[in-house]
């Protein structure tokens, strides 16, 4: 059983946000420390950024503003700090794990993969906020601004929105950053959040190498950590951050990977 949310929903316009910041950071800096929350919603939207990135925040208004529709009447509260000076020292010469976590890396199914083919087809037709669940007996296609009738002829075996047509997005919803980790890492598991954040913290780096071991192995993958570790899994650290700056750049970087999450 999977869910899975599409690039409009609005949790993951929030993690699409959190990711063009990152995007912005690795642009500026050749190795940013960032950490990025989005909340957005109802005409509103606000950011909080951790970073030892000099920002202009006419440029994080910019990806806001792209990112969340262009309305004109949507307003957004940015707020940036500094990274805290004693955690900034965990990562000044050389790359060591910059939090502690818990990672389950689990290697898709076939139901899985299926639902997120089916998911892409979709959302290339209708770019619009949708959500779909697959399970043994059961397809549901919930998707906003499109025709139920004309849906349900092209998946005549799913459940197609049960509550008739609909119209979803940030107009009628809230997006939170890294809500939706389920539709994002399948049976995968993880202590932190995969978006917003720069490659030095394990919830991003660790969490990619986990999933992409078990896909390779075909096996449960469990690892842990704690903030300033020089190896994880038998690797050095820095070994698991080019693992996982190698599959960002695959994908096309951080605001890419947030659209769909890990698979």
């Amino acid at each position: 059983m999977i869910e899975k949310v599409n690039p409009s929903h609005p949790d993951k316009i929030a993690d699409r946000i959190a990711g063009a910041i990152v995007d912005l950071a690795y642009r500026l800096h050749e190795n940013p420390k960032i950490a990025v929350e989005v909340l957005i919603g109802h005409e509103y939207g606000h950011i909080i950024i951790e970073t030892n990135v000099d920002f202009d925040k006419e440029d994080i208004a910019m990806i806001f503003e792209r990112i969340a529709g262009g309305k004109k009447e949507t307003r957004c509260d940015i707020r940036i700090y500094p990274q805290d000076t004693h955690l900034a020292k965990n990562q000044s010469k050389e790359f060591r794990c910059g939090d502690n976590g818990i990672f389950k890396g689990m290697p898709l199914t076939d139901e899985q993969k299926e639902l997120s083919k089916i998911a892409r087809e979709i959302y290339n037709k209708y770019p619009f906020d949708g959500k779909y669940i697959l399970d043994e007996t059961r397809l549901i296609i919930c998707q906003s601004n499109a025709d139920t009738k004309i849906l349900k002829q092209e998946y005549p075996y799913a459940e197609v929105n049960p509550l008739g047509d609909w119209t979803g997005g940030t107009d009628v919803d809230t997006g939170a950053t890294n809500r939706k980790l389920g539709s994002d890492m399948a049976d995968s598991v993880t202590g932190g959040g995969l978006h917003g954040k720069d490659l030095s913290k394990a919830d991003v780096s660790v969490n990619i190498y986990a999933f992409l071991k078990a896909q390779e192995t075909g096996k449960e993958i469990k690892l842990c950590c704690a903030i300033g570790d020089r190896e994880i899994d038998g690797k050095p650290y820095d070994e698991i951050v080019r693992i996982a700056k190698e599959y960002i750049d695959s994908v096309g970087g951080f605001e890419k990977f947030a659209e769909w999450g890990l698979f």
